[in-house]
């Protein structure tokens, strides 16, 4: 097992990797930036230190001022996190040369299935259904072009994206310049690397994706799936659980064998997480995450496994230690990410000061957060406060929890995204299971006040 390990992340995900460490008997190092430098994650770590300005690109994005941080302090791993640097092949690289394990897949294997275009064409080639579209575009035309041959509506995408960042939806050609320039700016920004591609909108499907855990061993599981379709209009997830509610069990076992299949075709190390658009007729692979996912609490959930200490222990050396068999999942989680944003405003970030903050409790309720009272809430970084999960025996028992707890919850001092959750849980279509990922913006059209 490591001796130290550093957290090249901020937030409530830097805190829960901090906790796996702790209990691991693991010491670490947060790294902040200027404006993170009250934050909880600096505090709960055993060392800190501030590694730029409040700007991303500066700070949580450098790579040669993290990984010094590293060697100063005698790390032995670097965990990324999500978001940031978790899917740059050339960071994983860099870690390694500097004899620095990077805690999550091998650089090819990120370089191959972290390029979301490369993925889509590894996947069809190993017999994985696709969503229909492009290799990395050169331009504004070639995205043009290829739109035409494809057939509107169409997506743009980041090669190197995630989380909705570098995304845009595109209807008609006379929308393709903006959005192509507008998508390439927020991938740079968000990841160093603006490269885009297009693929087919597939109208009103379900967002399943399916969690993979590989060893060193070549042993390889899944941990279920999670319905991801409850999204912003930015494509940004707001609500997941699991399991996904009336999915057919052939369609459940199809999409739980293609992920094995995709994973076992790269050797997959490590926590993944395979992506699919899901329609009355057929499934089709999106996109690989070669990392741990903001909603993986929900499958910890269901299947009682720690799976960012499985991520340490495998990055160490360690085997899995059980096969699919043995792996028993039971009950129904559903998570809600708490955003510090303005609902009535399309969702545009908060910024402020918090003021009273309480968070709920009671049985079968988990909340993942770095906020408190006092914290200031900067402009540079992703807008989530916290994510509650509810879990129970049933899918209804735990969206009962799940309301009650958002109740119990306050949060002031910023626009956040409870009340919207309360909308969502409260709908005849959420509670019946059979919701796309359109059901969001369709239900904010509907209730524009909500």
């Amino acid at each position: 097992m490591f001796r130290k390990v550093l957290i090249a992340n901020r937030g409530e995900i830097a805190l829960r990797i901090n906790r796996a460490c702790q209990e691991l008997g693991v010491s670490t190092v947060a790294i902040y930036s200027e404006a993170d430098r009250n934050s909880l994650h600096v505090r709960q770590a055993n060392e800190a230190f501030c590694v730029g300005p409040g700007s991303a690109a500066h700070s949580y994005l450098n790579i040669p001022n993290i990984v010094s941080t590293a060697l100063i302090t005698g790390a032995d791993a670097v965990h990324p996190g999500y978001g940031f640097l978790a899917e740059n092949a050339r960071f994983a690289e860099i870690c390694g040369d500097h004899g620095l394990v990077f805690i999550g897949p091998r650089p090819e294997v990120i370089a191959l299935m972290g390029d979301k275009a490369n993925a889509k064409r590894v996947m069809s080639q190993a017999g994985v259904p696709t969503t229909p579209g492009t290799e990395v575009l050169e331009s504004s035309a070639d995205a043009a072009r290829a739109a035409e041959k494809i057939g509107y509506p169409v997506l743009l995408k980041a090669t190197a994206g995630g989380g909705g960042k570098g995304m845009r939806e595109v209807t008609s050609a006379d929308q393709i310049d903006r959005a192509f320039a507008t998508a390439q700016a927020e991938a740079e920004a968000n990841f160093n690397d603006g490269r885009l591609y297009l693929e087919k909108l597939i109208k009103r499907p379900r967002h399943i994706e399916v969690q993979v855990l590989g060893d060193n061993f070549g042993s390889i599981v899944h941990l279920g799936e999670r319905d991801c379709s409850i999204q912003k209009p930015s494509h940004q997830k707001l609500i997941e659980e699991t399991p996904a509610a009336n999915l057919p069990d052939r369609v459940r076992k199809m999409l739980h064998d293609t992920a094995l299949r995709a994973a076992k075709t790269v050797s997959y190390t490590n926590a993944g997480t395979l992506e699919f658009l899901v329609s009355e007729k057929q499934a089709y692979f999106m996109e690989m995450n070669t990392r741990i996912q903001v909603e993986h609490p929900v499958t910890e959930m269901v299947y009682g496994i720690d799976l960012v200490k499985e991520q340490i222990r495998i990055a160490a050396g360690e085997a899995l230690g059980y096969t699919q068999k043995d792996l028993r999942p039971g009950g129904h989680a559903i998570e809600c990410r708490l955003n510090a944003e303005d609902t009535e405003r399309n969702f545009a970030p908060a910024v402020g000061t918090l003021a009273d903050v309480v968070f709920p409790g009671g049985p079968g309720i988990r909340v993942d957060t770095h906020a408190y009272s006092g914290l200031e809430i900067p402009p540079f970084y992703d807008s989530m406060l916290a994510k509650i999960v509810a879990f129970a025996d049933t899918r209804e028992a735990a969206i009962a929890r799940m309301e009650r707890a958002l109740r119990e919850t306050v949060i002031e001092g910023v626009a956040t995204t409870i009340t919207q959750c309360l909308t969502v849980l409260g709908s005849r279509a959420f509670r019946s299971g059979n919701y796309g990922i359109d059901f969001l913006p369709s239900l904010m059209h509907e209730s524009p006040a909500a």
